[in-house]
């Protein structure tokens, strides 16, 4: 149940943060420097479908999440995680609050620096399924091209019983004009947040942004004794600024 959970949270675990000019918001699930401009906010909602399917049991995630603009630096956000597991399983629910503060900004140079919190507040089935939390700092570097590498480092709070840490890196490419982007994430650890998830993202009308990509769990492979083959997922969001 763990990697399930690790899915429905930890592919969406930055908080939202996006751009004023309705650029790239999450990658798909590191944190990027970003954050929501004043008297803005942002709409997302997220569709994630487990591929290949196991045997029994295939699991579909629905994200609804939001955010908004406090002040030219920080941004506070709410996400909603339902899980819904076929054959019976049921339904998983998680409430995660965030907020993101961006530290830093050099414009003329592209660079940028930001942290934040995110907690992870156990719905239903909580004799089973803990609450916990994450922090993060991060750093980005954007190219004259348009291209951007993110990295940074990240830490759980009362995860597992105890905590947990490792690096996050992301890239966003632009490969036809301004409209699409190649764009991958991956967060070290074979764990709740575990995943490498390359995808393309494109820039839709009125503010609107569609990502697709292939979330890869650091345990999926077969020469891991730990592995589990199937957690694995096709991730699909679209997000709106407004106003």
């Amino acid at each position: 149940m763990r990697s399930v959970l690790g899915l429905a949270v930890g592919l969406s675990l930055s908080g939202i943060a996006v751009r004023p000019a309705a650029a790239q918001s999450t990658i798909f699930n590191i944190p990027t420097t970003d954050t929501v401009a004043p008297q803005h906010g942002y709409f997302e909602f997220d569709y994630l479908s487990q591929a290949p399917a196991p045997e029994a049991g295939q699991f579909q995630i629905f994200a609804p999440r939001g955010v908004a603009g406090v002040t030219p630096q920080m941004e506070v956000g709410v996400n909603v995680f339902t899980t819904h597991i076929g054959d019976g399983g049921g339904n998983i629910g998680l409430f995660s609050p965030n907020a993101k503060y961006k530290f830093f900004a050099d414009d003329d140079k592209g660079l940028a620096a930001a942290a934040g919190i995110i907690g992870y507040i156990a719905v239903n089935n909580r004799d089973v399924n803990d609450s916990f939390g994450q922090i993060y700092a991060n750093f980005s570097k954007k190219a004259k091209s348009g291209s951007r590498v993110t990295g940074g480092l990240w830490s759980s709070l009362s995860y597992a019983g105890g905590n947990t840490g490792g690096v996050l890196l992301g890239y966003e490419q632009p490969i036809a004009g301004s409209k699409v982007s190649f764009v991958a994430d991956w967060f070290s650890g074979k764990n709740f947040w575990g995943y490498l998830t390359p995808g393309i993202s494109v820039t839709l009308p009125r503010n609107g942004l569609l990502n697709i990509g292939y979330s890869i769990g650091n345990n999926s492979y077969n020469d891991d004794p730990g592995n589990d083959t199937h957690n694995k997922a096709l991730f699909v969001y679209y997000g709106i600024t407004f106003p």
